[in-house]
């Protein structure tokens, strides 16, 4: 009896503690702060600005995540609630049955022969990215984990008959991905198949009959060392060329009908990754379409045909192909265009009867949708069709891809979104998005909140592809490596210089936006330009190489420095010193923003805890939004949408009054 009134009591007072704190945030009106988000110096968000956000932040989008094993319908990841799950939608334009009910986002896929629908399906806690697969059965809500819930799973190629999966985890020392497989169909746990020693290796495909695996050694993204697998004798042949001398990059990589051969993308014998095949028995390579000038980024082989669907960066934008291997016989080498909307194609699949190609579909002025195409008459199928909150899709601005020349005399790609309204009598207030990576590269994705900026608040955005970023060549990767790394921000400098030529823009009404690396390309560009930029947003950004390569997981320490540099080098060292935002805070001179998830395995969260009080202590306005629950980004809906009203009240005071 006593520890029943005891419970009782200690729930009074939690309740009264509840409703005190509730009382609190309603007094204060920061009832739309989740409650896992802590801020410092943060105004509280006004209700006018949350109403006005609100229809932009309730677009959603919908990206194919695979055809059904028994040709009913497709696997779509959407979002109804506050993070992104899987549905099926039995017929195009039908409605969207939600098949995973995690609170966490995830992504999967179905299981190839799983005539009951049966997916697998990764995800992760708080964005800490230890991922887990799971096998889930939508039909019976039977969900049974596959990993062991503690070490970084990463799901890599299935069998198409769904027998055979491939896992990468570092349950053994928590950094080497060892390769491992299982049944999907029959989950037994996983048999370690090769374990590894700091090297990064990713599974890319089954061969028929599940004895080999096609895998690959990623070093950076100009070097990686494909091979091939063989489960039955543990051995592994390489697929690199005798002769091969120079780094290689390798990537989509798939293997044939016959598994003798394999295709890939590769930049063996171009600045491009071109279409090759690649011959086991003699390691050499063919290359099949040398005609594109730009990269393929996906490939996808129909299995009773042999036809080769591919995909293409052109610009940014995608182009998509068909390709015969029959055309090599006959010295044709020819591919044919397939005529699709302009905009990013992703997840390209052939669909059960091998007549179609099933993508993800996604332009600057509308979000993402699937599709499909059939591949002999071109009909174009459209299976989702996303809710815009009630805007007019019409307004929604497309970019202009433009150039401007840096200090080298370079010429540097950027995407320019230009207001309606912008004018050399109304010039436009100017927000500069900077892309991570850093070998990322901006490609014209649908963001609401640039819609939202261009639409209702009249700033201009330009994203550009600073040198260091893919798409155009390997030797412009190149560019911004180690001791060069100062020379991307240069490039921003020259910008500035470009914006100050427009007439409809506003050079003294500028604001740097970035994530990741794209947050030190933020800070950095402050402690050069704080005299020509408003204010700058560091979003899980690097504050200092040689703290970041320190504490960052250390399964991707070494693939970061063949990036940066390595801060064991004295002379790097050095270089880090020089460069490094935490050491030259006291050149920012502008309002700063800094948004970071404490679980964030990439750019640890102490990264933000160094930079915002130098900041501070210069006198400069710094706010900061920290959440428990987030890692590497905000991928919640709450928190990301408190987070962007946020950013957009602080351009309100800092940028356009």
């Amino acid at each position: 009896m006593r520890n029943a009134f005891m419970t009782l009591a200690f729930i009074a007072v939690v309740s009264n503690i509840t409703l005190s704190l509730s009382q609190h945030a309603l007094a204060d009106d920061d009832s739309y702060r989740p409650p896992a988000i802590q801020t410092e110096d943060v105004p509280v968000v006004p209700k006018s600005l949350i109403d006005d956000l609100s229809r932009y932040q309730n677009i959603r989008s919908a990206s194919f995540a695979g055809w059904a094993p028994n040709g009913q319908g497709i696997l779509v990841a959407t979002r109804f609630g506050n993070t992104t799950q899987l549905h099926r939608v039995y017929k195009a334009g039908g409605r969207r049955e939600q098949v995973t009910f995690f609170e966490e986002p995830v992504r999967g896929r179905f299981i190839p022969g799983a005539q009951d629908g049966s997916m697998l399906v990764s995800l992760s806690s708080g964005g800490n990215e230890a991922y887990q697969v799971y096998r889930v059965n939508p039909t019976t809500g039977e969900t049974q984990r596959l990993t062991d819930g503690k070490s970084r799973n990463v799901l890599g190629a299935v069998s198409t008959d769904g027998s055979h999966m491939a896992v990468t985890n570092n349950s053994r020392n928590g950094r080497d991905m060892d390769i491992y497989f299982g049944n999907a169909n029959e989950p037994n746990g996983l048999t370690r198949l090769m374990p590894v020693e700091r090297r990064y290796w990713t599974v890319e495909d089954w061969s028929a009959g599940h004895s080999k695996l096609l895998i690959n050694n990623y070093v950076s993204i100009n070097e990686s060392h494909p091979a091939v697998f063989n489960r039955k004798t543990k051995s592994k042949l390489s697929l690199h060329e005798p002769y091969e001398i120079h780094k290689v990059a390798y990537t989509a990589m798939k293997f044939d009908t016959d598994g003798e051969t394999v295709y890939a993308a590769t930049d063996i014998a171009s600045e491009f990754r071109q279409l090759t095949r690649i011959y086991l028995n003699s390691r050499k390579h063919e290359t099949l379409v040398s005609d594109i000038p730009w990269d393929v980024t996906e490939i996808a082989i129909e299995p009773a045909s042999g036809l080769v669907a591919f995909a293409t960066n052109e610009d940014a934008y995608s182009g998509l192909y068909v390709f015969s291997p029959d055309s090599v016989d006959s010295g044709d080498k020819q591919s044919r265009r397939l005529k699709i909307p302009e905009g990013i194609v992703r997840a390209i699949e052939w669909s059960p009867k091998g007549d179609s190609i099933g993508f993800t579909l996604s332009g600057p002025d509308h979000p993402s949708e699937a599709y499909s195409i059939e591949v002999a008459s071109g009909k174009l199928t459209r299976w989702t069709y996303s809710e815009i909150g009630g805007l007019d899709q019409s307004k929604f601005v497309r970019p202009k891809l433009v150039h401007f020349k840096t200090f080298d005399d370079r010429s540097i790609p950027a995407f320019y979104f230009k207001p309606p309204k912008a004018t050399a009598d109304n010039p436009a207030p100017v927000i500069l998005n900077i892309h991570g990576g850093p070998e990322s590269q901006y490609r014209p994705y649908f963001s609401n909140s640039d819609q939202f900026y261009l639409n209702e608040l009249g700033i201009a955005v330009i994203r550009p592809n600073v040198r260091g970023s893919r798409g155009y060549g390997k030797s412009y990767l190149l560019l911004d490596n180690a001791e060069k790394r100062e020379d991307s921000v240069r490039d921003i400098g020259a910008l500035l210089d470009w914006i100050a030529k427009q007439p409809e823009l506003d050079a003294d009404r500028i604001a740097v936006y970035g994530g990741s690396y794209g947050g030190y390309m933020v800070l950095s560009s402050l402690t050069h330009y704080s005299d020509r930029i408003r204010c700058g947003v560091d979003l899980v950004g690097i504050a200092s190489f040689a703290s970041f390569l320190k504490n960052t997981s250390e399964y991707r320490r070494d693939l970061r420095r063949a990036e940066y540099g390595d801060e064991r080098d004295p002379k790097m060292a050095e270089v880090f010193r020089r460069i490094d935002p935490v050491n030259n805070a006291h050149k920012i001179k502008t309002a700063l923003l800094v948004a970071h998830g404490r679980n964030d395995p990439r750019v640890p969260f102490s990264e933000a805890e160094q930079i915002a009080p130098k900041v501070r202590a210069n006198g400069q306005t710094v706010w900061t939004v920290y959440a428990d629950n987030e890692g590497h980004g905000f991928r919640k809906k709450a928190n990301r949408d408190y987070v962007t009203a946020v950013t957009t009240l602080f351009f309100q005071k800092y940028l356009t009054d």
